[in-house]
């Protein structure tokens, strides 16, 4: 990832987001700092590596009520929780939703360091693979519908004289479709468009024609 990682900071205490931006930017980090649900829906997340450092007792919505929206409307990012009132029922509720830490004030400056390196690193890797799969589809979208159902039923082990029975279409026409999915797909090898099509969750996992489960 080529963008600057942000790491967004919402907390309704002036000196705790003053505290934060001034650590987090001496060791190089860009820092957005908000003070409550609505500045930060109002922004939205960043496009590049992002963390968010958020407060869960906050005015209006609180920090888990964040948490939940964001799930609500598929938005990714990781979420380190800070409290000067944690207890267990909240720090349970929290890591359920998928909140990488949970650290109560006042906490050393390692700790939320740590975590949010932890963060940054765990975005990146999502994101990167956003993209990866961004690029499969565009690619699988230059197929034909007969190059799709192939791609399945390859991706799938089936060999082309299974596939042809399934289709209703000669061996010859299959291998032709096949050639044409490679190509089109940028796949390497057999193996390698099949873990294309399983990034894509293409490959059907019910018994075929003349199969039967175990």
């Amino acid at each position: 990832m080529n963008e600057e990682p942000t790491v967004i900071v919402v907390d309704d205490d002036p000196e705790v987001r003053e505290s934060l931006v001034s650590l987090l930017r001496s060791v190089g980090l860009q820092v957005r700092a908000l003070a409550s649900v609505p500045e930060f829906l109002q922004h939205g997340r960043p496009d590049g590596p992002a963390c968010l450092v958020l407060d869960i007792r906050l005015p209006g919505r609180s920090g888990l009520d964040l948490q939940r929206e964001l799930t609500e409307s598929s938005i990714r990012v990781p979420i380190i929780f800070i409290t000067g009132y944690g207890d267990v029922p909240m720090t349970v509720q929290a890591m359920k939703g998928g909140a990488i830490e949970f650290l109560t004030k006042p906490f050393r400056d390692q700790e939320i360091l740590d975590a949010i390196q932890q963060g940054l690193k765990h975005d990146r890797i999502w994101l990167e693979d956003k993209k990866v799969i961004a690029g499969l589809r565009e690619r699988f979208e230059t197929l034909s519908a007969r190059e799709r159902e192939v791609m399945a039923h390859v991706a799938s082990g089936r060999l082309n004289k299974q596939i042809a029975f399934d289709m209703g279409v000669s061996e010859i026409t299959v291998k032709v479709h096949r050639s044409h999915v490679m190509r089109k797909m940028k796949a390497s090898s057999l193996p390698d468009l099949a873990r294309m099509a399983d990034r894509l969750n293409l490959v059907d996992r019910t018994p075929h024609s003349g199969e039967t489960q175990e």
